[in-house]
């Protein structure tokens, strides 16, 4: 109960920060950057290394690297079908998904298992 407790404060907080800076940056377009996934990947990232070690914290790090990765191909793959091609946005991001996914999965199957 305790370490949900420190996750739920440490996580507040930092998010509550990263909120702070993107509120004082310009252009608010670049502020949206410094979101909520960044800042509590390090907050968790922050809490591994303190209850489970600096190698499994690197093993977690390589993880979320090959993750963002996956997205950002999944991401590129929608906006160039979105910029190319007259469909709804919810039948692109949905049927793009599996790109996603096995995206992820094969940076898995090939580097982290």
């Amino acid at each position: 109960m305790e370490e949900i407790l420190l996750r739920f404060v440490v996580g507040g907080i930092v998010v509550s920060s990263f909120a702070l800076l993107s509120d004082v940056l310009k252009p608010k377009s670049f502020a949206g950057l410094f979101g909520a996934a960044p800042s509590v990947a390090l907050a968790t990232m922050g809490l591994t290394v303190a209850s489970e070690g600096r190698r499994y914290a690197a093993m977690e790090g390589r993880s979320m690297i090959a993750g963002a990765v996956a997205f950002f191909v999944y991401a590129s793959l929608v906006s160039w079908l979105m910029r190319h091609y007259t469909g709804k946005a919810i039948t692109v991001t949905t049927s793009s998904t599996a790109v996603w996914l096995s995206t992820a999965f094969g940076f898995w199957y090939l580097y982290l298992r």
